[in-house]
């Protein structure tokens, strides 16, 4: 598993041009089941992505397909970590 932080390095107003084509980017991998929650940061400075990449390298590639990543709208940090416990249920009781 991966932990993308995105931090917006343009203005608001670019990152909202770009906007629909990265939630598109976002579907594809949804539906590919490589991710698993994403959303903004608070206060909205970036956002924060879960991947359930086998590698760093795919990880690293299934980024490099992000239009924030290709129009350079957010810089990415890469975390690896190993997901050993979770709760469902407290998970999808979090989300809004």
């Amino acid at each position: 598993m991966f932990i993308f932080k995105l931090t917006y390095k343009k203005p608001l107003a670019e990152v909202e041009r770009f906007l629909a084509a990265h939630r598109e980017f976002l579907d594809r991998f949804y539906q590919a089941g490589k991710l698993v929650v994403s959303g903004p940061r608070e206060p909205r400075v970036g956002g924060v992505i879960l991947c359930n990449a086998a590698t760093e390298a795919e990880a690293r590639e299934i980024i490099a397909q992000d239009p924030f990543f290709v129009e350079e709208i957010a810089d990415y940090e890469v975390t690896q970590f190993h997901a050993t416990k979770h709760c469902v249920d407290n998970f999808l009781n979090g989300l809004e």
